[in-house]
C-alpha cells in the first residue's frame, strides 16, 4: 500500500479537513488543493482550511484562477466535531503558525522539520523545497493523472517556495518539475507570476531599508508597522541579497506581537534552529536551513519605551553567539 492509498483508508466514514498553516502562501494553497483533487480521484470529498487570513496578493490570485474554495476555521468552528479527521498540509501540530482546530489530526505532510513531535496514524514530513513537491509525487507514484488546474498549482507553489529554484532545492524537486510542467497550462503560470506586487508594499520596503543595520554579516532590519506575514518573508530575501549580509532577520511590529523572518545563506547558520533558540521561553518559531518564521506576543515583548528593536536583536546575536562559543551548528 502507498502513501495515498494509505491516507485514502484513514479518510474513510467521516467529514475530512485539510489544513494549512495559519496564512496560507501559494505553496500550502497548491498543495491542499492538490491533495484535494486527488482524494476526489479516489471518492473521497474534503474542505480545505486555516485559520488567520490570506494576506498576500500572490495567494489570492491563485485562489480565483482555480477557484479554490478555502473556508476559515470561524465559518467551520461550530459545525466541527472531536471525530472529524484533519490533515495538516504544510504545516504541523504545535508548529507555532497553526491553530488546534477541532477534531483529529489523523495525518501530516509538510517539508519543514519537526520541533515537537506528534503520533499521526499517517505522515509524510519530508525536507523538500515545497510542500507541493510532496503532493505531485503522489500523483505520479499512483498513476493518477493530475488535471491541468492542479498541475499549475503545483508547479507554482513549487517555484514560489523555492524562490524560483534559487532556495532549498532538492533532487524530488527538480524531477517533480518535470513531472508537472508538460502538464500545466502555461499561460495561467505566467499570468500568476506577474504583477505580485501592490503599491502599498513599497511603504513596507521603505521601511525596511531605512532601518537596516549590519552586525558581522547579520542583518537586522524593523517594518514598524503590520504588514502580512508573506510580505514580510519577501522583504527578508530582498534583505539578504545584499552583498554584506549572510543572515537575515526582519521583524514586523503588530497589535498582538512581532512577526519574525530568518533568512540564511550560510551552512553554519540554520534559519530555523537559530529562530528556535532565540525565540526559546519568549515566542515560537521554526523552519528550514535557508528560511524559517516566528513570533513574539505582545506580552513578552518589553515596554513600548524600552527599546522593543534592540530587545529583539540581542535575541538572535546572543543565540549566534552561543552557536559561536562552542556549537558548530544552530
Amino acid at each position: 500500500m502507498n502513501g495515498i492509498e494509505k491516507l485514502v483508508g484513514l479518510c474513510q466514514g467521516g467529514p475530512v479537513y485539510i489544513q494549512t498553516h495559519n496564512f496560507p502562501d501559494p505553496d500550502a494553497i497548491a498543495s491542499a488543493y492538490g491533495l484535494q483533487e486527488l482524494l476526489i480521484s479516489y471518492g473521497v470529498t474534503s474542505r480545505l482550511c486555516y485559520d488567520g487570513k490570506i494576506d498576500k496578493l500572490s495567494a489570492s490570485k491563485m485562489l480565483k484562477a482555480f477557484h479554490i474554495r478555502m473556508s476559515p476555521y470561524s465559518s467551520l468552528a461550530a459545525g466541527m466535531k472531536e471525530t472529524d479527521r484533519i490533515i495538516c498540509v504544510d504545516t504541523q501540530k504545535h508548529a507555532g503558525n497553526v491553530t488546534d482546530f477541532t477534531g483529529e489530526e489523523i495525518a501530516c505532510i509538510d517539508h519543514h522539520p519537526t520541533f515537537v513531535p506528534t503520533g499521526y496514524l499517517y505522515q509524510d514530513i519530508r525536507i523538500t523545497g515545497a510542500c507541493a513537491t510532496l503532493i505531485a509525487e503522489y500523483y505520479a507514484l499512483s498513476g493518477k493523472e493530475p488535471a491541468r488546474d492542479a498541475a499549475t498549482a503545483l508547479l507554482y507553489g513549487l517555484k514560489m517556495d523555492t524562490l524560483q529554484f534559487t532556495r532549498g532545492v532538492t533532487e524530488l524537486d527538480i524531477r517533480m518539475f518535470e513531472y508537472l510542467f508538460p502538464r500545466c497550462d502555461q499561460g495561467k503560470l505566467a499570468a500568476l507570476e506577474r504583477n505580485n506586487m501592490e503599491f502599498t508594499d513599497l511603504k513596507a520596503y521603505g521601511a525596511a531599508i531605512e532601518s537596516i543595520e549590519l552586525y558581522d554579516r547579520v542583518g537586522f532590519s524593523c517594518i514598524p508597522f503590520p504588514c502580512p506575514d508573506a510580505l514580510v518573508a519577501v522583504i527578508s530575501d530582498f534583505i539578504l541579497s545584499l552583498v554584506e549580509v549572510d543572515v537575515a532577520v526582519v521583524s514586523s511590529f503588530r497589535k498582538n506581537g512581532v512577526k519574525l523572518s530568518v533568512r540564511s545563506e550560510i551552512p553554519g547558520v540554520h534559519a530555523g534552529n537559530l529562530l528556535h533558540k532565540a525565540l526559546q521561553g519568549v515566542g515560537n518559531g521554526g523552519g528550514h536551513a535557508s528560511m524559517g518564521g516566528g513570533f513574539i506576543s505582545r506580552e513578552r515583548l518589553p515596554e513600548p519605551g524600552r527599546y522593543q528593536e534592540d530587545y529583539i536583536r540581542n535575541l538572535f546575536l546572543d543565540a549566534l553567539a552561543e552557536r559561536a562559543a562552542g556549537q558548530p551548528r544552530l
